[in-house]
C-alpha cells in the first residue's frame, strides 16, 4: 500500500510491524490539539489492529516524563506529536532495555542521535511545521496499521483538525503531504474542502461575534466592534435574523447571502485601507467534517481544533480524547463547560498582555505572566498578541509563565516571514534551555522550552544571542 504519503509509506510499514509484535503498548501524546487528535488516530487504529494498549498524556516530555513512561511495565512505546525532540533521552532508555519507542512525529529532531522505528517528514524532506502534523504522521501510521480488509481512511477527518490545529493552513490552505491526506478524507466521505470566509467561527458564532470577533484581518469599525458589527449588517440587503429576531450565523445563510455579504465585507476594508494582501486573506480553502453535525463545534475543523485544546491544556485529556474516539454525550458536554472557561482565559490573558505590555531586546521581545496566565495557554496567549498593538512586528515573542513543579514554562511565536529571513525558534529553544539547565524544541515558527525558576534573564540574553545570528 503506498498510502496518502508516499515517501513515509515504507517506514510507516516498518514501524506498524513492529507494534504488531509487541504483546501491548504504552500511547504517550501531547495535550494540544495535534496531540489529542494523534492520540484519537493511534488509539483506534490499535484498536482495529486488535493492539492493546493504554493512553498517557504529557505537557512536557523531558527527562522526568520520559523516566516516569520508562518506569512502567510496558516493553513497547508509542509517542505521537512528540519524542523526536527528546530522542537523545529516549536512546538512553532504549539502549538500557527500558523499553522500544516507535515515534511518530513532526518536530525537529534532537541532533546526533536516531531510532529504528522514527517516523518524521523531516527526515524524508517534508517540513513538519507546514506539510504534515504530529496528526499526519499518526494518521499515516494508522494506514499502514489497516488490518486485512480494514480501511482507516475516516481517521483523516482528526488529521485534519489536527493540521489546521497547529496552524499549518496559515498560508490559507494545507499543502504538501497534508493535501495527500485532505484528498483521502475527501475520498472516504469525512471532510469537504471548499473556498469560504475564513473567519473563526462560521459554524457557531451570532454574526455580530462572527465579524466582531474577527480580528485576523481587523476591519476598522467592526472588528472589536459591536455595535459597528451590527451597524454593517443592518444596512445590508441580507436576511441576517431568523423569523425570532435571533441573529442567524454564517451557517445558517445560502450560498447567495453568504456572497453578499463577504463581498460587502471586502468592499469595507479596501474602504477602510485595508493591506490587498490582507484582504486576500479573508476569503480561501476551508475544510468541515461531513459527519459531524451541521452547527457544532465539531462541523467546522478550526472550532473542533479550539474545542480539544480547552480541554488537556486543563488536565482533562481523557475528555478530549473521548470526543475525538466519538464520545456525543457527556464528553462532548464537558468539553463544551471547558471551551468556555478556556475563551474566558484567553481573553483575560490577551487583556493582560496589552495592559503590561512586552519587553523588547535587540532582538526579540517577552512577557513574564508569572502566574497570571496558566502555563499550559500562555504560548496561545503569545500567538494571539502577535500582530496586535501589545508587541512589535518584525521580531519574535517569548511568554514566560510559572508551571506546578515550581519551574517556568516558555513560548516562542514567530512568523513565516522571520522563517524566511532565518529564525528557527526550535534551534533558538533548544539552545537557549540547555545554557541554562532546562530543555525546549518545537517548530522553526513556533517551539517551547522548561527552564529552571531564576534563570529567565540568562534565557533571555542567550535566546537574544541566537535570534541575532540567525536574522543578521
Amino acid at each position: 500500500m503506498e498510502g496518502p504519503v508516499p515517501d513515509l509509506s515504507e517506514h510507516a510499514a516498518a514501524c506498524a510491524d513492529r507494534l504488531r509484535d509487541a504483546d501491548r503498548v504504552l500511547l504517550a501524546s501531547h495535550i494540544d490539539a495535534d496531540g489529542l487528535t494523534s492520540a484519537g488516530i493511534a488509539s483506534l487504529a490499535l484498536e482495529r489492529a486488535e493492539i492493546p494498549f493504554e493512553t498517557v498524556f504529557c505537557r512536557q516530555l523531558d527527562e522526568r516524563a520520559i523516566a516516569d513512561i520508562a518506569a512502567t511495565d510496558y516493553d513497547t512505546v508509542l509517542f505521537t506529536d512528540f519524542g523526536s525532540g527528546q530522542l537523545d533521552i529516549i536512546a538512553e532508555h532504549e539502549a538500557a532495555g527500558d523499553f522500544h519507542p516507535v515515534i511518530a512525529d513532526h518536530h525537529q529532531p534532537a541532533d546526533g542521535v536516531e531510532t529504528e522505528h522514527h517516523l518524521n517528514p523531516l527526515r524524508f524532506g517534508l517540513d513538519g511545521a507546514t506539510e504534515l502534523s504530529g496528526a499526519g504522521a499518526s494518521y499515516v501510521l494508522a494506514r499502514a496499521l489497516e488490518p486485512d480488509g480494514g480501511d482507516n481512511r475516516d481517521l483523516a477527518a482528526l488529521a485534519v483538525v489536527g493540521a489546521v490545529g497547529d496552524m499549518q493552513d496559515t498560508n490559507g490552505t494545507l499543502t504538501g503531504a497534508n493535501e495527500g491526506i485532505v484528498e483521502e478524507g475527501v475520498a472516504a466521505g469525512v471532510v469537504e474542502e471548499g473556498t469560504d470566509l475564513r473567519i473563526y467561527g462560521r459554524q457557531t458564532r451570532a454574526l455580530p461575534k462572527l465579524l466582531q470577533y474577527a480580528t485576523d484581518v481587523r476591519i476598522p469599525g467592526i472588528s472589536n466592534n459591536e455595535a459597528g458589527a451590527i451597524e454593517f449588517l443592518t444596512e445590508l440587503d441580507v436576511p441576517c435574523r431568523d423569523d425570532d429576531g435571533e441573529w442567524k450565523r454564517w451557517v445558517d445563510l445560502t450560498g447567495d447571502q453568504r456572497q453578499t455579504l463577504a463581498s460587502a465585507l471586502i468592499r469595507r476594508a479596501i474602504a477602510s485601507g485595508v493591506p490587498a494582501r490582507r484582504i486576500d486573506d479573508l476569503v480561501g480553502t476551508t475544510y468541515v467534517l461531513s459527519e459531524e453535525q451541521e452547527g457544532t463545534e465539531l462541523r467546522d475543523v478550526s472550532e473542533f481544533s479550539t474545542l480539544l485544546n480547552a480541554t488537556a491544556r486543563y488536565d482533562r485529556g481523557d475528555v478530549g480524547l473521548a470526543v475525538c474516539l466519538g464520545d456525543r454525550d457527556r464528553a462532548l458536554d464537558r468539553a463544551r463547560r471547558l471551551l468556555r472557561n478556556h475563551r474566558k482565559n484567553l481573553s483575560n490573558g490577551l487583556q493582560w498582555v496589552k495592559e503590561h505590555g512586552v519587553t523588547v531586546e535587540e532582538n526579540l521581545q517577552w512577557f513574564d505572566a508569572g502566574d497570571e496566565i496558566r502555563e499550559t495557554i500562555v504560548g496561545i496567549v503569545a500567538g494571539m498578541a502577535v500582530g496586535t498593538d501589545a508587541t512589535r512586528n518584525g521580531i519574535p515573542v517569548l511568554a514566560f509563565a510559572e508551571n506546578e513543579d515550581g519551574d517556568v514554562k516558555v513560548s516562542s511565536r514567530g512568523s513565516y516571514v522571520m522563517v524566511r529571513n532565518g529564525l528557527d525558534l526550535s534551534v533558538v529553544m533548544r539552545e537557549a534551555s540547555r545554557a541554562v539547565g532546562g530543555d525546549g524544541g518545537g517548530h522553526n515558527v513556533a517551539a517551547g522550552a522548561t527552564i529552571p525558576n531564576g534563570t529567565v534573564a540568562e534565557f533571555i540574553a542567550e535566546a537574544d544571542r541566537i535570534v541575532g545570528e540567525q536574522l543578521e
